[in-house]
């Protein structure tokens, strides 16, 4: 039986990761893996959630399952960071469970989407190869749409297009800030039309929210968010604490249901238990008990957001440095100033960027994607240079 099995296509990350570590030249830049790294190339892990963990250590006293929905402080501790202090959904419309990364947050939502009858889910392309991984395992149709304009803004006007002629059944995802791979965001009047679109619309929104605090702070990069929620009537969102809390390997998102009626939630959020159950029974602890630890004290999640307000201003940085750079051959990165969080898109084809790995030691994906937080002040001059080789 099993020799009926074809072999999957190798993942090209995964065959770069392994290039990369085999290169011996002293001075070669990793573009492609996304993890935020420092100025130094390192990836640490946060002082607050260091702190959380060696509380969790001393006080956790079992760790027995805790139920498909995981660990409710951590779910309700991030609400207000998600749907802000003062949103009147935060009364009743809203509830989520937890889940393995934000990973696990896309497929509860859209698995649920497919449950209430959605068919067919639109999606802005380019987009995280995940996305359209998840809607071909369910499977569900997926409807591409051009996410981003040539001159490197986001295309508001196909986004609305497909909005305003949505049919019954039909769901548009969209990601919350730091789109991945482009790094193009909306602009809050484009999240205001979208969110009026959505509005007078048949289409279920769902939106991915994996990288707040990343583009200009928790609470503006929640605005779209808030705008389209505070338009519709309901709504799926799917969230990853990986990226703003460092916890890429323990796996820590969650998954928000905004129903039009709290009456509606013990249904909704059975059902995203029983996919829950399915897919993984209980959520991994560790991680969302220790983000849990840093929302429930003041001071620890002072030094959170101090933490991830240097994240950021690195990135800024690094934007505005490759920005001043201007064109660069037949390259423009003015765009990449007004773009944000850790990705950006370079217009190179497959033989530009096979040179900039075999003459430059620079490593970044055949789509173009780099990880803007791989770039240092230390090796940002060898970076464009390199560019204005391969692209001159």
């Amino acid at each position: 039986m099993l020799e009926r099995l074809n072999p999957a296509a190798p993942d090209a990350l995964l065959a770069l990761i392994k290039l990369y570590a085999a290169d011996p030249r002293g001075d070669k830049i990793d573009l492609g893996v996304g993890v935020y790294r420092t100025d130094e190339g390192e990836t640490p892990v946060f002082a607050a959630i260091k702190e959380a963990e060696r509380r969790l250590v001393t006080s956790q006293a079992s760790k027995s399952y805790l139920g498909p929905e995981g660990d409710m402080g951590f779910v309700e501790g991030l609400m207000p960071y998600v749907f802000g202090k003062d949103d009147p959904s935060m009364g009743g419309r809203v509830q989520g469970i937890q889940t393995p990364g934000g990973t696990g947050a896309v497929r509860i939502a859209v698995a649920l989407a497919k449950a209430a009858g959605i068919t067919r889910v639109h999606l802005g392309v380019p987009s995280w190869p995940n996305h359209a991984q998840i809607l071909a395992d369910l499977p569900l149709e997926m409807a591409p749409f051009d996410h981003a304009c040539a001159d490197g803004t986001a295309n508001a006007d196909a986004v609305l297009q497909v909005i305003r002629d949505a049919r019954a059944g039909d769901a548009v995802l969209l990601h919350g800030c730091c789109h991945n791979p482009t790094g193009i965001d909306y602009t809050p009047d484009q999240w205001h039309e979208i969110a009026a679109a959505l509005a007078a619309s048949k289409a279920l929104p769902i939106i991915d929210l994996a990288y707040q605090g990343l583009g200009f702070g928790m609470e503006k990069d929640a605005h779209g968010l808030r705008a389209v929620l505070a338009a519709v009537p309901e709504a799926l969102v799917a969230y990853s604490c990986d990226k703003n809390f460092g916890l890429y390997r323990d796996r820590v998102g969650a998954f928000y249901a905004v129903a039009q009626d709290g009456s509606q939630l013990p249904a909704i959020m059975s059902n995203a238990a029983a996919l829950a159950r399915a897919n993984w029974s209980m959520p991994p602890d560790h991680g969302a008990a220790a983000v849990r630890l840093v929302l429930e004290d003041e001071a620890l999640t002072a030094q959170w957001l101090d933490e991830l307000g240097t994240m950021r201003r690195r990135m800024r940085q690094v934007r505005d440095r490759l920005a001043a750079a201007g064109r660069v051959g037949t390259l423009d990165l003015t765009a990449l100033g007004s773009q944000n969080g850790l990705f950006s898109m370079l217009p190179l084809d497959k033989d530009r960027i096979a040179r900039l790995r075999s003459d430059h030691a620079i490593y970044m994906a055949g789509s173009g994607r780099i990880n803007i937080a791989g770039l240092t002040q230390g090796n940002l001059d060898k970076f464009i240079g390199a560019l204005a080789d391969v692209a001159g």
